[in-house]
């Protein structure tokens, strides 16, 4: 069986940081210790030289927009330019052409993944106003969750029956994500601006009209109902200040039953930010304040906020550079999201153990996926290597996107990434992909 050893690297795993040597058997890593010199002769060796050995990013929530809308992007693009960026499993979102909303469209989707994904893969079933019976079939083992859209976004799935969402929250066990943003309060936000400014409403006003108010009513909302009826809930995209009151720090987090995210540009990004980028950082929900951005990191760092996700989401430039309102929200992420997490960690913003348990370990336990997450003997070798020391300018010629752009260009990170392996296989070496290596998909144990 082919085997792997990957030596003299600083390991970050489970709140530590050590440097040693890590010994892959096929798919699995069967030893992790300082110093190994006895494997077998013609084992593949990489030498880190003293880079960081991550696991692999577990990415909870990306648009990849297959089938349908394969103009923006498609499963293999966007998952090998996620393989780029260490991402090496993702949870993919059902609002695509047509939705994932009944079994066999879900099922479609796996297949499509199975031949084209470079990365592991999963996909949510997609919850609507009348598909219960359907959704109730979803297989908890080896389906993510429940994905629901409490307020409209590409693709409008919106859930909007008060009487269906109870049902949904009261009839499965299964994980149940939402998008939280409260439709009516948006509507009355843009007709008031459109009748100052028809269809070319001013960008700096996305946030204005996709409210602090609009967040938070949707998602105090969400979470009364998964209290009153013991639904497990997850969060998507957590955007202001003021919803982080709403979660919790005082239980461990593998007794949380409603957990949240934050994305990385609510990290990065702030109003300010709108001037100069336009609807390229355009997202639902949106942008806000500096001190939004703040509060933000604040119940990240205090384990109110669970996992760091990307929400990638691309559209066309074409598509971008419209007016206001026919512009789409969404943007691509995943080939620069570790990265701009390790600028925040080269400015002490955040640990690198720490910022690992939100992008590797948490995933996994949220989700209950089996035997990733973590370098630990026995899991899957889904490894990332980075170079702390080594500049990485973002520009079009290096981005991988399908749509092309990336709202990241010209920054100049102070990390690169250098080698993901998946499942034990070498599968990006320095810019350099093997296209014959494919993921898995993610089985759950639940």
């Amino acid at each position: 069986m082919k085997m792997l050893i990957i030596k003299n690297a600083y390991i970050v795993n489970e709140g530590e940081t050590r440097m040693l040597d890590v010994l892959v058997e096929g798919e699995i890593i069967i030893r992790i210790a300082e110093n190994i010199d006895d494997y077998p002769q013609g084992t593949e060796v990489i030498d880190a030289n003293g880079k960081y050995l991550l696991p692999g990013i577990i990415d909870d929530q990306v648009h990849f927009r297959e089938p349908g809308l394969t103009h923006k992007a498609d499963i293999a693009s966007e998952s090998r330019a996620a393989v780029a960026g260490g991402i090496t499993s993702f949870i993919e979102m059902p609002n695509t052409v047509p939705q994932s909303t009944t079994q066999d469209l879900l099922e479609e989707k796996f297949k499509v993944a199975s031949k084209n994904s470079y990365a592991n893969y999963s996909f949510m079933f997609g919850g609507t106003n009348d598909n219960l019976e359907e959704l109730l079939k979803t297989n908890p083992k080896n389906v993510a969750g429940i994905k629901l859209f409490l307020g409209s976004s590409t693709g409008n799935m919106l859930v909007d029956n008060e009487e269906v969402l109870e049902k949904i929250f009261s009839s499965t066990k299964m994980l149940i994500a939402v998008h939280c943003e409260d439709e009516s309060t948006i509507k009355k936000n843009l007709d008031k601006q459109k009748l100052v400014y028809g269809d070319d409403i001013p960008i700096k006003l996305h946030p204005v009209i996709r409210s602090e108010e609009a967040c938070y009513l949707s998602s105090s909302k969400a979470i009364s109902l998964a209290k009153k009826t013991g639904a497990r809930l997850h969060i998507f995209h957590v955007s202001t200040a003021v919803e982080t009151e709403l979660f919790t720090n005082e239980i461990p987090l593998t007794e949380k039953q409603i957990t949240a995210e934050v994305c990385v540009h609510h990290l990065w990004f702030d109003d300010s930010d709108y001037d100069k980028k336009g609807t390229l950082i355009k997202w639902n929900p949106a942008v806000k304040t500096a001190k939004d951005k703040e509060g933000l990191w604040k119940a990240l760092l205090d384990d109110r906020l669970d996992i760091v996700a990307t929400d990638h989401a691309p559209h066309t430039l074409e598509e971008k550079n419209q007016v206001y309102t026919k512009a789409p929200s969404g943007g691509p992420l995943v080939q620069h999201a570790l990265q701009a997490m390790l600028e925040a960690v080269k400015n002490k913003k955040i640990t690198i153990e720490k910022m690992v348990e939100k992008m590797c370990h948490n995933p996994a336990k949220i989700f209950k996926i089996d035997k990733r997450g973590f370098i630990r003997k026995g899991f899957f070798a889904d490894l990332v290597l980075v170079d702390l020391n080594r500049e990485d300018k973002v520009t079009k010629s290096n981005i991988l996107y399908k749509c092309g752009w990336s709202p990241f260009e010209g920054i100049v990170f102070s990390s690169k990434i250098t080698h993901t392996i998946i499942n034990g296989n070498l599968i990006y070496n320095e810019g350099v992909f093997d296209d014959k290596i494919k993921g898995k998909r993610l089985i759950f144990k639940r």
